[in-house]
């Protein structure tokens, strides 16, 4: 069974989780514009960005890829995370194939991306801290609750289906924080070695024999 991607409703018969995610990168690429018009929950603290022997002609802002240095430090608060962990867990739950984007640690991810000092992910931080607040708005407004986590799941569902869909959205910037969320949580999750498993994505390995796509799809793509 293919994961949800983004809320209780299954993907249509037919359609590949592969052919989905590229829908959604399109979506998302399509949805990244204006950020909410809400207050931003956080203000970003200031981050030091020195990473130890850089030299005088390197970057000290750019991750350490050879040792693993990250050199800013994830800025998102306890509420916040508790926030994003569970929307992953909304978003990408776990299935006989895999565990939650939740349990993998996506909601990390997004700390770190948000965290970093560079316009894409700062102009992406504004979005997703308010498209938080915007939740615990809602929460509030539609079922008096201490905030988004409070909810019962289905409650939860019940407000991201109103955003899950960018065209049929009522809140459109509200729309725009989901799909970004969403291509987020995705984009860590199936770059993971459990996301690669699910994918059942080899990579360059030898193989004995090798066959063509099924006929079907060759068809799909206009190559048959």
């Amino acid at each position: 069974m293919s994961k949800i991607i983004a809320t209780d409703k299954p993907l249509a018969t037919g359609v590949s989780r592969r052919m989905a995610l590229k829908a959604l990168a399109a979506i998302t690429a399509a949805t990244q514009t204006a950020p909410l018009q809400v207050q931003a929950a956080a203000e970003s603290p200031k981050m030091s960005l020195a990473r130890p022997g850089a030299g005088p002609t390197g970057t000290t802002t750019d991750p350490d890829l050879h040792a693993g240095i990250v050199p800013w430090s994830r800025s998102l608060n306890t509420p916040q995370l508790q926030s994003l962990e569970t929307l992953c867990e909304l978003i990408l739950p776990a299935d006989e194939r895999s565990p939650s984007a939740a349990d993998v640690g996506c909601h990390d991810f997004v700390d770190e991306w948000v965290s970093a000092p560079y316009p894409r992910q700062q102009r992406d931080r504004t979005v997703i801290l308010n498209g938080l607040a915007w939740l615990d708005q809602q929460a509030e407004q539609q079922f008096s609750a201490a905030g988004f986590v409070a909810l019962a799941a289905t409650q939860q569902r019940s407000i991201l289906d109103t955003i899950c869909t960018p065209a049929t959205a009522a809140e459109q910037s509200a729309a725009q924080f989901f799909s970004l969320l969403r291509a987020l949580v995705c984009g860590a999750f199936f770059t993971s070695q459990e996301g690669l498993q699910d994918l059942e994505y080899i990579g360059n390995q030898p193989q004995a024999t090798w066959s063509l796509p099924p006929q079907a799809v060759l068809q799909h793509l206009g190559l048959a």
